[in-house]
């Protein structure tokens, strides 16, 4: 008798109306989850996916595949990159994030589990690092990556950190890499949070490659961690001001050499912070609105990634609801992170909160319909763009299990007609 379960997975990668294909899970459940979808450029030319892969979220094989193309539109089979082997629990390799160098090598950094746990299994770990110098076809190890450590870190120096780094990173306004990053506080230093993985403490650091373009050995590379008083970025649990949680800060640079970071909570909404001294110090994180004194940016607690446009344009990801959807409210991630939605900023130099936004636009659905190993019916979670020969592309995850992508046309950012891109 015909299988409806396999034939609905084989064909509901078509739900959200893709563009592109890049990778569809087989007859193999250790590559049915797929997250932190990220695709950039090579420095010969050609577009890699890099993602995080494993049997379903947090069962304790993550490792890292990547997958190519010449043409944005034909993709290679994955290739394992760093993490669990078939059929391993342990040895992860989580939350993989490029740095290309302008020297051509290529690193990626992830979480990397050495077997000592604190938080979890796939966000306590070392800083590892693999680098490429052949465009990304072979893959050195570069073993570990030094960390600084602060008072929210585990008392005892042999546990690694709490922490990931999902999104690519920008150039700030001296042309160095930096990205953002979740720390989460160790459950022996934390305050004492309400039930539920969404109120452990967490805070939102930075972290800039200073030496990365002149593609150093891993071990001569010079970090900084920022802020400098070594904090982080809080944003009060409702209810209990003692108690911070804020994660995956995106980080775009403003016309102006400002920094502009905006983060997900728990409060229902995106928050935001601006940096005028790449990245030293921050402003007191603040409610993001679509424009001053205007309604709040609703949000769940998803990621939430902007993307420069040029021309002082930008576009935000985000889910246009604040956690309560139909019947599910703020925990049920499963179903509240969906749909995706489109706004556009513009800068306004003259205003306290430097983007002003456009209404929102929805562009991808799952209908509420699970799929996956997880059974989520979230959408475009941990997506990322390219604007590569001429197509600009959102690369997002459906269902953390397909991996599709998107043109965002002007046209459907309501920018038809303006030459702004």
């Amino acid at each position: 008798m015909p299988d409806r379960k396999k034939d609905m997975a084989m064909e509901e990668w078509r739900r959200s109306g893709p563009d592109i294909v890049v990778f569809i899970p087989r007859e193999d459940e250790y590559t049915g989850d797929n997250e932190h979808f990220l695709v950039f450029e090579t420095p010969g030319g050609d577009l890699l996916a890099l993602w995080t892969q494993s049997s379903v979220e947090g069962s304790g094989d993550n490792h890292l595949v990547v997958a190519r193309s010449g043409d944005n539109v034909n993709w290679t089979e994955p290739a394992y990159v760093a993490g669990s082997l078939r059929g391993q629990r342990g040895n992860q390799a989580s939350w993989g994030f490029p740095v290309v160098s302008a020297q051509g090598r290529i690193y990626i950094f992830y979480t990397k589990d050495i077997g000592l746990y604190d938080f979890d299994t796939q966000t306590c770990g070392a800083m590892g690092c693999v680098y490429s110098d052949n465009d990304g076809h072979t893959w050195t190890d570069g073993g570990i990556v030094p960390m600084p450590r602060n008072r929210y870190d585990h008392p005892d120096p042999a546990y690694p950190r709490n922490w990931i780094v999902w999104q690519k990173p920008v150039r700030d306004a001296r042309g160095r890499w930096i990205a953002g990053c979740t720390q989460w506080a160790s459950p022996l230093v934390a305050a004492e949070p309400p039930p539920g993985w969404y109120s452990k403490e967490s805070r939102a650091l930075f972290v800039r490659f200073d030496n990365i373009d002149e593609g150093p050995d891993p071990r001569e590379l010079r970090l900084t961690w920022l802020p400098k008083d070594n904090d982080g970025l809080e944003v009060a649990y409702p209810g209990m001001p003692s108690l911070s949680v804020a994660q995956e800060p995106s980080v775009v640079l403003l016309p102006d050499g400002r920094l502009f970071s905006a983060m997900r909570t728990f409060t229902g909404h995106i928050w935001y912070s601006v940096s005028a001294d790449d990245g030293d110090t921050w402003t007191k994180p603040d409610v993001l609105r679509y424009r001053d004194g205007g309604e709040p940016i609703k949000q769940p607690i998803a990621s939430c990634p902007l993307y420069a446009l040029g021309g002082g344009r930008y576009v935000l990801v985000f889910h246009n609801n604040d956690g309560r959807l139909g019947n599910y409210g703020p925990g049920d991630v499963l179903h509240n992170r969906r749909p995706a939605f489109l706004a556009v900023g513009t800068f306004d130099p003259a205003a306290r909160q430097p983007l002003v936004f456009g209404e929102p636009k929805q562009l991808l659905d799952t209908d509420g319909v699970p799929i996956g190993p997880k059974g989520t019916a979230e959408i475009a979670t941990y997506p990322s763009m390219t604007d590569y020969k001429g197509r600009r592309v959102l690369w997002y995850p459906d269902r953390k299990y397909y991996l599709l992508g998107k043109y965002v046309t002007d046209e459907r950012l309501g920018l038809e007609g303006d030459a702004a891109r």
